[in-house]
């Protein structure tokens, strides 16, 4: 007794299903391996000597390499002077970042007063001024201030230019959160601050966890600001990563060491990523109302 034609067109539509969602897994998978092949190269280069590297047969695997690269590298000290430069401009940008991006999403999001638009308007045009057009007018501020080569100077520059778009961003998360959920705690007893805390403070973690992974990565990954303000003995890493490569091709660039130089840049933004994503899980799911 054959199967109805419905049962048949059925089983159909479950097949062809099951073989676009395994389509789109394996590209997700090779574009991921593609993403993630230039990240492994660095670090297999970073494990080989400079002699196995000038071959021109390349080395996919790191049999018989060694962290002698990344002893060099980390030997004469200024590396750590560096990292701890870099960790702490980084560390004020984002706490001082999410602080004052909060108060004025929240502000521009769940009140209206006079000059709100004209607010938000100003937000977006900040955002939208060349960095390279106000190196000049940044360098004489720091210099009337006392603050050229200092590390308050270099976070006082990255929050002014990280600080609009970090608005922008909390703004969406907090709008995406219905009033009325404040409202009906507020119902139940809770005063305005507990409803907050309680109910959209928890809900707004994503938002907070994406907007600090920006602001840590653009104060980590910023090259100009710093070579305008600081000097050769204050150094961020990026501005550390130039002087070790130029220092290295003085005679002959040892590319072994540059890319453990490089890995050793990267590895702080791989930690802090590592640390912060299950914060930004946790945040989709926390903060749950009553049904």
């Amino acid at each position: 007794m054959t199967a109805p034609v419905s049962v048949i067109s059925a089983r159909g539509r479950v097949r062809a299903g099951r073989g676009v969602r395994i389509a789109l897994n394996t590209l997700g998978i090779v574009l991921a391996l593609i993403w993630a092949f230039p990240v492994y190269w660095m670090v297999n280069s970073a494990l080989l000597p400079n002699v196995v590297l000038e071959k021109t047969t390349p080395t996919l695997v790191p049999f018989g390499g060694s962290f002698r690269n990344f002893q060099a590298v980390v030997s004469d000290g200024s590396f750590f002077r560096a990292l701890g430069i870099s960790l702490s401009i980084a560390a004020i940008v984002v706490v001082v970042c999410l602080i004052f991006a909060f108060l004025a999403a929240l502000a521009i999001s769940r009140f209206r007063f006079k000059g709100r638009r004209s607010f938000v308007l100003a937000v977006l045009f900040i955002q939208m001024l060349p960095a390279e057009g106000m190196f000049i007018a940044q360098y004489k501020l720091m210099s009337n201030l006392g603050l050229l080569n200092s590390i308050i100077g270099v976070s006082i520059i990255y929050i002014a230019a990280v600080v609009p778009f970090t608005i922008w961003m909390l703004r969406g998360f907090v709008a995406g959160i219905p009033a009325d959920l404040e409202e009906a705690a507020m119902v139940d007893g809770l005063s305005r601050t507990q409803a907050f805390l309680r109910i959209t403070f928890p809900l707004l973690a994503p938002g907070l966890v994406a907007s600090g992974i920006y602001a840590f990565l653009q104060a980590w990954n910023e090259f100009t600001v710093a070579l305008v303000l600081l000097d050769a003995d204050n150094k961020t890493l990026p501005l550390w990563l130039r002087g070790f490569i130029q220092q290295s091709a003085s005679s002959s660039i040892d590319w072994g060491q540059v890319m453990a130089a490089s890995t050793l840049v990267a590895v702080p933004v791989i930690i802090f990523f590592m640390f912060v994503q299950g914060r930004m899980t946790s945040g989709l799911v926390s903060g749950a109302v009553k049904g």
